[in-house]
């Protein structure tokens, strides 16, 4: 058998076509879509490879280049990549491993910057193995618990009357009770019904004053932004016609995630929480998702929402460590002064995002 030809492309794609390789693949998800990182990070700043294997795409990758100065120095962040697993394929460590040459290639070498992969995978898991053995040339970035992504990973193979038995008790009481209290349930992934969420989020923020890096306009230019395809899906519970419990989750390839929850104050004794997760379980099952991210839990600092987390009886699992490959003693070192700093100041803008009304709150800010 020939040896394989491999092809690799970098900046070449365009979003439309960027969005339609995206849907070949399980690993697929919203941080790499282009309409995250346009919106995120702005399109200056992004770079995306492609890798073909006998002219077929079986790897990509969307990258943010941080350049703290005007010099060549600075990084290339690759987040929840390389998106390497086709739909129709278990994942190839033959791909993994000239992925992560090429990557190695393109930014380390050719462009100099410190490259730092954080992998979609979790640790101790048979796609982890894979990830460290083919980027077995890289540096594995020692974390902390609080620097760490840990989550719960809820399987959704089981019937779903598996899935409700398997919940915790008192969960599935509470859920229960929210099915009798005469919710009505709106779906869907219009920006309008996105901006009805940010209203609750602004509400629930102002009553809890509690600390957060994630600005909710920004997911508001993305929903715009994406395919309809790829858009986020928002669940808004209503009570005698008010919305009063809302959540966000996006379903890409194979995972969902779920991004975002919010409660009105006179949503506190409706439980619709409960009824709105247990309805994203359903949904998720019929598009015939396999796993769902319940997004992130904090025993220690959050233990409420861990509580409830909890409840949905998922797997604990913490995120594989970054993987970081540089030959410049002076890009690391810019890099961290400069990601330090950005951190700051991203902080401060959502303090400042915090500070306006729910009303200004709109798919344009």
């Amino acid at each position: 058998m020939p040896d394989p030809v491999w092809n690799v492309e970098v900046d070449s794609s365009t979003p439309s076509a960027w969005s339609e390789m995206l849907d070949l693949f399980n690993d697929a998800n919203i941080y790499q879509t282009w309409s995250y990182g346009l919106v995120r990070w702005g399109a200056k700043n992004l770079s995306h490879i492609v890798v073909k294997r006998n002219g077929e795409v079986v790897g990509m990758a969307q990258l943010r280049i941080v350049r703290p100065t005007r010099l060549k120095f600075g990084m290339a962040y690759l987040r929840w990549g390389p998106v390497c697993e086709r739909r129709d394929k278990p994942l190839d460590r033959e791909v993994l491993t000239y992925m992560s040459r090429a990557l190695e290639e393109e930014y380390v070498e050719k462009r100099g910057l410190l490259l730092n992969v954080l992998p979609n995978a979790f640790a101790g898991s048979p796609r982890a193995e894979l990830f460290q053995a083919a980027f077995s040339k890289f540096k594995a970035k020692q974390l902390t618990l609080v620097d760490s992504y840990r989550t719960l990973l809820v399987d959704l193979v089981p019937p779903i009357e598996e899935l409700r038995r398997n919940l915790d008790a008192k969960w599935r009481n509470k859920l229960t009770q929210s099915e009798k209290k005469g919710l009505k349930v709106i779906a869907g992934s219009e920006p309008e019904l996105y901006r009805t969420f940010c209203e609750m989020y602004y509400e629930m923020r102002k009553r809890k004053a509690f600390d957060t890096t994630v600005v909710v306009e920004e997911f508001a230019r993305i929903q715009e932004d994406l395919p309809e395809s790829h858009r986020t899906q928002v669940l808004i519970c209503e009570l005698e016609g008010a919305p009063v419990a809302g959540i966000v989750c996006s379903a890409m390839g194979e995972s969902a995630i779920y991004l975002l929850g919010a409660t009105t104050d006179r949503g506190l004794n409706s439980k619709g929480a409960y009824l709105l997760q247990w309805t994203m379980i359903q949904w998720l099952k019929a598009r015939g998702v396999r796993w769902y991210d319940l997004g992130g839990i904090d025993p220690e600092h959050n233990p409420g929402v861990y509580s409830f987390k909890k409840g949905l009886s998922g797997a604990d699992v913490i995120q594989l460590c970054p993987l970081v490959a540089c030959n410049s003693f002076v890009s690391a070192a810019v890099v961290g002064v400069g990601l330090a700093l950005d951190r700051v100041l991203r902080k401060g803008m959502g303090a400042l995002r915090f500070a306006r009304p729910p009303k200004q709150v709109t798919a344009e800010s």
